[in-house]
């Protein structure tokens, strides 16, 4: 795989942007996605909430191998992360402002107990490129408040959002980290679309699905492809051709990577989970 430019100067200023607005609200929401809950959190984000609340939201569940997203659930529990998934079109809102106010519950007795007068909730949200916080916060505020896309970049600005009675949101870009130690993390972000396409291979990242999916669901590879069990045994470019002419593609294995790439990002492949917390668990190191 390539190696991925990425840290355009907008990511730069919305570092400084958090670092200075974090006084200004009561909770931060940091958003994950599901399919990838530990490789597509961003470790300058954890850095910067060490000493603010925070609730860890697991967006696109909808999409995600279930079984694993309980899992990570649990595991998050025993490392006392608040965490909750989320199918960000279907959840409803007094279901996150309570579990907001269930963490702040201490601040809030403690105002209650000064005499002073209940005011609105104050939480930002942050998270890596196309995780899903404009179309979350739409869902929550009820209108399209947030500009929302399938590509990484879309919201370039912060804007304060009013959800329901008692929570104000504070949307920010998108941000990732300058480098990351791993090249497999790389090509999660990039097959789930946190990385620009122009900034990646297809091809590679094409590969790198069809490897996954070998191992984890080949039926779903099978059932989508048109294929017969024998060319799960073909090496991968050779698959990659075979899935290319199943496509009536001929030839045009970009034109195909391109196709199974966005099957994987649309759920056509099934729901499946990158990140395994069996993983993490047993130390194996995948990112």
């Amino acid at each position: 795989m390539k190696n991925i430019q990425w840290y355009p100067g907008h990511m730069a200023k919305a570092i400084r942007q958090i670092k200075e607005n974090l006084r200004l609200v009561d909770i931060a929401l940091e958003l994950t996605d599901a399919r990838l809950p530990e490789s597509a959190r961003n470790p300058q984000i954890g850095e910067l909430l060490a000493n603010k609340p925070s609730l860890l939201i697991l967006t696109k569940s909808d999409l995600a191998d279930p079984q694993e997203t309980r899992a990570w659930l649990n595991y998050y529990q025993q490392q006392q992360q608040p965490a909750l998934a989320i199918d960000s079109l279907n959840l409803k809102p007094k279901l996150l402002e309570k579990k907001i106010e269930q963490l702040l519950a201490d601040k809030i007795k403690s105002a209650q107990k000064k005499g002073l007068q209940r005011k609105r909730m104050r939480a930002l949200c942050l998270g890596i490129p196309n995780v899903g916080k404009s179309t979350l916060l739409n869902h929550l505020v009820g209108k399209k408040a947030a500009q929302t896309g399938d590509r990484p970049g879309v919201t370039k600005a912060q804007q304060w959002l009013k959800a329901g009675k008692n929570l104000d949101l504070l949307d920010t870009p998108g941000i990732l980290w300058p480098k990351f130690e791993n090249q497999i993390i790389g090509q999660k972000l990039a097959l789930t679309g946190a990385i620009k396409d122009a900034l990646v291979a297809v091809d590679d990242i094409a590969l790198f699905a069809l490897n996954f999916f070998l191992t984890d669901q080949p039926n779903n590879l099978l059932n989508r492809y048109h294929l017969v069990p024998a060319d799960l045994t073909l090496p991968l470019p050779d698959l990659l051709l075979k899935i290319t002419k199943n496509l009536g593609m001929k030839d045009d294995y970009e034109r195909a990577s391109q196709r199974i790439i966005f099957d994987c990002r649309r759920g056509k492949l099934g729901r499946y989970s990158l990140d395994k917390v069996a993983e993490i668990e047993s130390g194996i190191n995948n990112g």
